[in-house]
């Protein structure tokens, strides 16, 4: 049965039906697949570096995989070891953040007090009963925080065995994608699928590198007004920034945060002003140039894909939601039928301007230049 004869309404449902099912299953096998995709992105990453030790080196493919697993760790222990230095030496400047925060505390104490007449005994009475409340909820906390760890850990290991396997086994994979359809589709199959690997490495080498671009310029901007521990802040911009829209605001938090805590409160406004000037750049040259106009997605269901994503995998989906909606997109747009949907995910396509000719005499004519 021909898909695209059938009615609208029954195209409409079933694609409906089969939308709701497969978010059902993504939710149900949430433990699985986000550090399986996660560790596909990685292993479309490090594919290239593996290929080179197979061919070039002569490296056996268990050698080669296992050679990318330790580069691979090496990179994370280091972001490991750096956010956590960055951190223990953020934690001397706890007494000074706490004379900030009880100096700003008692102005607005009074603030409060003078514009909605509420006296500030029945201020700090407010303040009790809710840390009361917090504190009576420890166990929850206790058990969310358990929670947080654990799950954390059995993510990472299933991602390293999920990246060995695919990187192992990744012919047997692309083979069995292939055979998987008739003799007549086996060729535009194979077409599309180097395609999606091809186009996929391209984008995630290009988000790696818009993720080193901001994090450079995000340390110029620190660094010029003289904002402390400006690369673990520039790092982390780097790295949030992978998450549109939420993720820049998120950092530039952060920001304002530990330099109302390290330094003086009024460079809070050029912090935010840098950022903003960091963002715009990112949005119209890094993210167009380096990441590349064929995998950008609308902000529509970027905002959609990030909300769905933290639904569905937590902080997890918030981050691997773009480069799964990239994939999708380049699938849709080579699969004869879903291009629609591909056009959907992406930005609206400028029409092309006719040039204007404009003619002075007989033999000159002028020609609008684009």
């Amino acid at each position: 049965m021909n898909f695209l004869r059938l009615p609208f309404l029954v195209r409409f449902s079933l694609i409906i039906i089969s939308i709701i099912g497969i978010g059902y299953l993504l939710e149900l096998g949430q433990s699985i697949l986000a550090p399986f995709f996660f560790a596909f992105l990685m292993g479309m990453l490090f594919l290239p570096i593996a290929t080179f030790m197979e061919k070039k080196l002569k490296f056996p493919r268990s050698l080669s995989t296992m050679m990318s697993v330790m580069i691979m760790m090496i990179i994370l222990s280091s972001l490991v070891y750096f956010f956590g230095s960055q951190i223990v030496n953020f934690s001397k400047d706890i007494p000074h953040l706490r004379d900030q925060s009880t100096t700003l505390f008692n102005s607005l104490q009074h603030w409060v007090s003078k514009t909605f007449n509420v006296k500030i005994d029945d201020q700090l009475n407010y303040i009790d009963q809710a840390i009361n409340k917090l504190l009576s909820s420890s166990g929850m906390i206790l058990g969310f925080t358990f929670g947080i760890f654990s799950t954390g850990f059995g993510f990472f290991l299933f991602f390293i065995l999920f990246f060995i396997f695919i990187l192992n086994y990744r012919r047997i994979l692309n083979n069995f994608i292939v055979n998987v359809f008739s003799e007549k589709h086996k060729a535009s199959v194979q077409e599309v699928v180097t395609e999606v690997r091809i186009i996929t490495k391209k984008y995630i080498i290009g988000l790696f590198l818009q993720v080193i671009i901001v994090s450079i310029l995000t340390f110029t901007v620190l660094a010029i007004l003289d904002v402390k521990y400006a690369i673990l802040l520039a790092v982390l911009t780097g790295l949030l920034n992978v998450i549109p829209y939420l993720g820049i605001g998120i950092s530039l938090f952060i920001s304002c945060f530990i330099t109302f805590a390290t330094g003086s409160p009024s460079i809070c406004f050029y912090v935010i002003l840098g950022y903003i000037i960091v963002h715009i750049i990112d949005g119209n040259i890094i993210l167009p140039f380096v990441v590349g106009s064929k995998v950008k997605i609308n902000a529509l269901f970027s905002f959609l894909g990030i909300i769905i994503g933290e639904h569905l995998w937590g902080i997890a989906g918030m981050f691997l939601c773009i480069p799964a909606i990239a994939i999708l997109k380049i699938i849709f747009e080579r699969v004869n039928g879903l291009e629609p949907w591909g056009k959907l995910l992406g930005e609206e396509e400028k029409p092309h301007r006719k040039k204007k000719h404009y003619k002075i005499s007989k033999n000159i004519t002028l020609k609008e230049m684009d």
